[in-house]
């Protein structure tokens, strides 16, 4: 979702920075936010950027905290990439499923639905809460193949984080990485296949 269905990586960045701040006294550089803060679930991303898994306490505090900042930042503001409707709309005429992969939680995607008027658009979906190892494993992606009643290898995914990419490669998903949020340089070498800015030309390659 993020990075991917709408180019929000500025909102998430701001929010890391300031949260990190008041929760774990932790001053972000941009080398963080590029290299460490860049796909996975919260714990995780706290775990690379500490050297220690939070533990639940410290883990829903955080959580809660960044993300309502993060919404808060992003209410009113959030757009979808560039082609990603008419994408969307060439899949369903050509009875291609498709499934939403993301690290995010419930509150989170139903937020993003909301804001890009999606609604329930996308019907099968993997979030945050729906596993238990996350990006940079390829768990996610092979939940999502498994809910479209497919095998990875016989799917194609669209990232923008390395992290991201790592998780659907090592899935055995074919990857077209967004540079939304990533240069192309360090998505193709995490095992993208192509790199693309948007989605304006994906209905013309599937005619």
């Amino acid at each position: 979702m993020d990075g991917v269905l709408t180019a929000n990586n500025a909102f998430h960045r701001q929010a890391w920075q300031e949260v990190a701040s008041e929760v774990l006294g932790l001053t972000l550089s941009p080398a963080d936010l590029d290299h460490k803060v860049d796909g996975g679930r919260n714990p995780e991303i706290i775990e690379r950027l500490t050297g220690s898994y939070p533990d639940e306490a410290l883990a829903a505090r955080f959580h809660d905290a960044k993300e309502g900042r993060y919404r808060s930042l992003a209410a009113g503001a959030l757009r979808e990439v560039a082609g990603l409707s008419a994408y969307l709309d060439a899949l369903d005429a050509r009875g291609i499923p498709f499934a939403l992969v993301t690290s995010a939680d419930a509150v989170n995607v139903a937020f993003g639905m909301e804001q890009l008027g999606f609604g329930p658009r996308f019907v099968t979906r993997v979030l945050g809460e729906d596993v238990t190892r996350g990006k940079p494993h390829p768990e996610p992606f092979l939940l999502g193949a498994q809910r479209l009643g497919l095998n990875a290898a016989d799917c194609l995914a669209h990232e923008d984080a390395v992290n991201g990419v790592r998780s659907a490669a090592g899935a055995g998903c074919r990857v077209v990485a967004l540079t939304t949020t990533a240069p192309d340089s360090a998505l193709l070498a995490a095992g993208a296949a192509l790199a693309a800015a948007d989605f304006t030309s994906w209905p013309d390659w599937l005619a």
